[in-house]
Formats: structure tokens, C-alpha cells, sequence
């Protein structure tokens, strides 16, 4: 297995990026939202964490920027049902520490909120993943909120500390990302949240 490339950034997406490594092979990577929010300019030095999937018909590289997104990302695919696709569009709609704590609140309608996840399917994963998901040395642990500690969980640990209700705080953040997209600043999220609270 091919467990990390590392070279210059020829081409991002937000569905793939092409790596070029120093032997001058370029590598198409399929990556989630999430490895896209954290890349870096292109023709600059990257290195990413990938997962192989062979069939019968293609070769298929997935690239993830944290560990926990690609152990998370296998993870899914042990579940009956989920692909490497559907895998990547949880990771694209879901931060690591939002579809671990679906999993062990029994939030189906977190896991359904994700396009294309069915009631049945969303069940499944947390039936199916959430002894795994125990097992698992990061699971429910505080390096989970390190790592996944991204702009939304940053903006609205500040508007609880201005002392708006969490509830409240984090559907106006969800409004704003929804409408603007994710790659907002901490900053930006507060203001635009403060006019809208």
C-alpha cells in the first residue's frame, strides 16, 4: 500500500489534487472538502496521507491531510453499503469529531444530513461503528478536538464566551458556512454571526 506522496502541488480541487513527485510522476488524489480547506498554494511542497483501493476496473488514490480523517475514512468503508464515494462525501459534509460524535450520541439525523445517506445507511454506520469507533485510540478523546478544533468549533467557543446560547450560536454558524462556504476565517465567522445574533 502507498501510504503517503509527498511533492509539489500541481492542481487542486475540491473533489482531487495532481502531485508531482520528485521522479516526475504526477498523482491524481481524490480528497474530501476537509484536505482541501487545509491545503496549501499550488507548485508549493505537499504531503499527503493516502488509502489505495484497487477493483476491477480502476486504481484509486484518496489523499487526506490528518491521520484521523484517513482512519476514519477506513473506518467507514468496513460499513456494509459505503464505498470509498460515500466515505469521502461524510468527510466532505462532517469534521472527524462531528461524525464521531454522531456515532456515539446515536444522531442518525446528523449521519442523514450528509447527501445521499439514508435513514437505513445512517443507522447502520452507527450500529456498525460505534463499538469500532470505542476501540479506536482517538475516538471521543480530547485529540480529536485538537485536531478537529476548525474555524466553526473556534467562532463558536468566542460567542459562548460573549455569552450567546450555544444552541442559537451554532445555527447561525451553520447558516453563514452554509451560505458562504468553509473557508471562512475564525474572525470572519464571529462578525458575521454578531450581526445575525
Amino acid at each position: 500500500m502507498i501510504s503517503y506522496i509527498k511533492g509539489k502541488l500541481i492542481e487542486k480541487n475540491p473533489a482531487y489534487v495532481v502531485i508531482e513527485t520528485a521522479g516526475g510522476v504526477g498523482f491524481y488524489i481524490n480528497i474530501s472538502l476537509a484536505t482541501f480547506s487545509k491545503l496549501k498554494d499550488e507548485n508549493e511542497e505537499i504531503k499527503l496521507l493516502t488509502y489505495f483501493i484497487v477493483k476491477e476496473d480502476a486504481q484509486i488514490l484518496y489523499g487526506f491531510m490528518e491521520e484521523e480523517e484517513r482512519d476514519l475514512f477506513k473506518l467507514l468503508l468496513t460499513v456494509n453499503g459505503i464505498g470509498p464515494n460515500t466515505a469521502r462525501l461524510i468527510l466532505s459534509s462532517m469534521s472527524v469529531g462531528e461524525v464521531l460524535n454522531a456515532i456515539a450520541t446515536e444522531d442518525v439525523k446528523a449521519i442523514q444530513s450528509v447527501k445521499g445517506i439514508g435513514a437505513k445507511t445512517a443507522q447502520r454506520v452507527i450500529v456498525e461503528l460505534k463499538d469500532k469507533a470505542k476501540k479506536a485510540d482517538w475516538a471521543g478523546t480530547a485529540k480529536i478536538s485538537v485536531s478537529y478544533n476548525n474555524n466553526k468549533y473556534e467562532a463558536l467557543s468566542a460567542l459562548i464566551a460573549l455569552g450567546f446560547p450555544k444552541a442559537g450560536a451554532e445555527s447561525v454558524l451553520d447558516k453563514i458556512i452554509k451560505a458562504e462556504g468553509i473557508n471562512l476565517t475564525v474572525e470572519e465567522l464571529i462578525k458575521r454571526a454578531l450581526k445575525l445574533l
